[in-house]
């Protein structure tokens, strides 16, 4: 019922800084805690309450809220602290002892996204053991003696069979860093790292780009996100390139140059800088959409805009150092925001149901934090902060993810109702509420450093009438001591002492500018049209679509037609794509491309024999099916490759993906060149994909686990069609 009365009232109420001592107000339902001498809490709404007892570690300020929610969230942890975890696709649902943290009470097992955020978000302070463990867990060796042999990071099951549609499995490089005490795991981190970044440089890095492609990190259900089309065809996917998994690859590069610089290995630390510094520049480059004033979520592979952004992107970004300097503040700036709170993608789809759709994730809102605090914004601080007390508040527990508008758990729209999938407890976000505790208010970083940068507006509501609060973690106790005076928007540290283990921070105000959140941006993108056709007509193309819509042609903005109009005709292929375009001037997602021009075919049995009408570049692409698993799931997407020997020219070998699939449909594309009247020969090998890793032997929800590695799809005609001269496009 708490649902349903904040789902009755929209969010329409200024925003006003909390006065959040013994509770809460919101819509209507009041949420009051209560504690006792002993320590324990008691957090009470209208239709319930949880009992919270004494827990190890205490945050001591004027908020009873605060500091209980900081109870609750161990008391969480605690029940997300496991001896085994199990899961319907692995070992018929069997046990699997583990001493680790589960992934929340509706996910007992242990994915590599999620682990990863949570560990990063500071859990690897509260229980290093179990944090290693989970991470071991998601580490294996190759189960096949004629694949190539290493220690790898799994990527989940996934969409079109998972990697290399999805790439974000680096984003485990970012919660091992921290647990390097271990010598044992230490080596092992450094062994996958080069092995996991050697075979993504392989089959995921595209050097005419200079980015890596795969799914959006953690948005991983298609329709929410990308076109609805994808829904049965990923290959688009595939081909794309996404801010966030860039940007984790990053992050990765930088952690494989230094470990190698402490190993004295002059060669590979040069090699890794080299690429994460080319890495950086190809972002800059490629995601920043300079009439947003912000990064894109992704793009699509042929370099096409996509009007759409997420907040674990550009705040990633942010924080690693890729966006630096004025990008940085004004990619978060520009970034809208909710009175509830901060939605993980804008803008939303009206389509779609409430999940990453017209949501708040806590844990993306700890790493918008994060962001907030690297380019000093006080307003996006403490919004951020309230967000996530709030959430944690109405529902006694930590849970998954609200709808933005309300901050419901659940909000009924029939078939739009959701959240569709919620649940307490859910482990990122239970380290969202305790990295909001150490580093957004106390200010200690993940590089053990005590950074303070607290808003003055939460200054009534953690001290009160108090001039000091203090915080008990594992290693280490704070105080924060404020000024005498506040004249500013922000309180920094002036002087830090350090005894022991407790370290007294007197803290000093200053005044940063903080322009507001943006509240004013529309909540909805248009509905994405269908494809534009096309028909030849003398030197030019006659175009129709569904009403106004903006073209682009192999990723470059073309015209704007209405009902129809004319494109010049291009030597090579060319592919057009369309979206529409709202009253604000916010475009919808692309439609699926229409392809015309100059095509052939190379069918018949391997190898295939084609000759090259002229010197230049070329698009390769298969006709495939692969009906080895569900869309949404599974480890066989089939990757080949295509070995490509032309007379006069070394031999090329490019990859071809080739994701679950519901009937006949193209595979991802790759480039190579040949000269006139080369006779051109092609071959397909196997490739690697997740069902070689041996700990997929015990993957027993579909193919390539149980029964034994699985890379295979039927292919049919290979397609080559020339690129426009001196490029890497049609």
């Amino acid at each position: 019922m708490l649902s349903l009365i904040l789902a009755a009232a929209m969010a329409s109420a200024p925003l006003e800084t909390p006065a959040w001592h013994d509770g809460l107000d919101w819509h209507g339902v009041h949420v009051g805690i209560q504690h006792d001498a002993q320590g324990a809490y008691t957090l009470a709404w209208p239709f319930g309450q949880r009992v919270i007892a004494p827990q190890a570690f205490k945050a001591d300020t004027a908020s009873a809220l605060f500091d209980g929610l900081y109870a609750m969230a161990q008391d969480d942890l605690r029940q997300d602290s496991v001896s085994a975890i199990r899961d319907g696709a692995f070992d018929h649902g069997a046990p699997i002892p583990c001493h680790c943290f589960e992934t929340g009470l509706k996910w007992p097992y242990v994915w590599t996204r999620d682990l990863s955020y949570a560990i990063d978000l500071g859990l690897w302070r509260f229980d290093s053991a179990r944090a290693r463990n989970g991470l071991e867990f998601k580490l294996s060796g190759v189960r096949e003696a004629s694949a190539l042999q290493g220690l790898y990071v799994m990527q989940d099951t996934g969409s079109g069979g998972s990697w290399p549609i999805s790439t974000d499995r680096v984003v485990w490089f970012l919660a091992a860093r921290h647990l390097q005490d271990d010598g044992a795991f230490a080596d092992k981190l450094r062994t996958a790292l080069d092995d996991t970044l050697a075979q993504d440089r392989q089959y995921a890095f595209d050097a005419d780009s200079g980015l890596y492609r795969g799914e959006t990190s953690f948005l991983d259900w298609r329709e929410q996100t990308y076109p609805a089309w994808t829904a049965n065809e990923v290959t688009f996917i595939g081909q794309s390139f996404a801010l966030s998994t860039n940007v984790l690859h990053y992050e990765a590069l930088q952690l494989a140059a230094e470990l190698a610089g402490e190993r004295h290995e002059a060669t590979a630390r040069n090699t890794y800088r080299t690429q994460a510094a080319a890495l950086k520049q190809a972002i800059n480059l490629h995601f920043w959409r300079a009439d947003r004033g912000m990064y894109m979520s992704y793009i699509g592979g042929d370099d096409t805009p996509v009007d759409s952004y997420d907040l674990l992107g550009i705040s990633l970004a942010i924080t690693s150092g890729v966006a630096d300097g004025e990008r940085a503040r004004q990619t978060l700036e520009n970034y809208p925001s909710w009175p509830a709170g901060s939605p993980v993608i804008w803008p939303e789809r009206s389509d779609q149901p409430i999940y990453h759709n017209r949501a708040i994730w806590p844990f993306v809102s700890a790493y918008a934090l994060r962001a907030a605090r690297t380019i000093n914004d006080p307003v996006r601080i403490a919004h951020e902060i309230e967000s996530v007390m709030r959430g944690a508040a109405l529902y006694g527990s930590n849970m998954e993810n609200y709808e933005l508008l309300t901050q419901g758990q659940h909000v009924d729209e029939g078939t739009l109702s959701g959240p569709v999938v919620n649940s307490p407890r859910q482990l990122w976000s239970v380290a969202a509420y305790l990295d909001v505790v150490a580093e957004g208010v106390f200010g200690l970083r993940n590089d053990g450093q005590v950074q303070p940068k607290l808003p003055v507006s939460l200054v009534p509501m953690l001290f009160g009438k108090r001039n000091a609060i203090s915080l008990d973690l594992p290693d280490r106790q704070i105080t924060l001591q404020l000024p005498a005076k506040r004249d500013g928007n922000l309180l920094v540290a002036d002087r830090i002492r350090t005894q022991g283990t407790h370290t007294t921070v007197t803290l000093k105000a200053i005044r940063v500018d903080a322009p507001p959140l943006r509240m004013d941006a529309p909540l909805y993108a248009p509905i994405a049209p269908a494809a534009p056709t096309l028909t030849a007509d003398g030197d030019h193309w006659t175009v129709k679509g569904d009403g106004k819509l903006q073209l682009y042609v192999n990723g470059q903005r073309a015209g704007v037609v209405d009902g129809s109009g004319n494109l010049a005709r291009t030597a090579g292929l060319a592919c057009v794509r369309a979206t529409r375009v709202d009253a604000h001037g916010l475009e919808s997602l692309p439609s699926p491309a229409t392809c015309v021009g100059p095509v052939d075919q190379a069918g018949g049995d391997w190898p295939r024999h084609w000759t090259a009408p002229a010197t230049g570049n070329y698009r390769v692409w298969a006709d495939y099916r692969n009906a080895n698993g569900p869309i949404n799931t599974g480890v066989t997407a089939a990757v080949k490759w295509l070995l490509i020997t032309c007379d006069g020219s070394d031999a090329q070998r490019v990859p071809l993906v080739m994701p679950h699939s519901v009937a006949t449909q193209p595979s991802t594309h790759a480039r190579f060149s040949a000269t006139t009247k080369a006779r051109c020969t092609f071959a397909l090998e196997d490739g690697f994909n997740m069902s070689y890793l041996q700990h997929f032997a015990h993957y027993t929800g579909g193919t390539g686990g149980i029964d034994g590695p699985l890379n295979q799809a039927e292919v049919d005609n290979l397609h080559i069609a020339p690129l426009a001269s001196g490029t890497g496009t049609p």
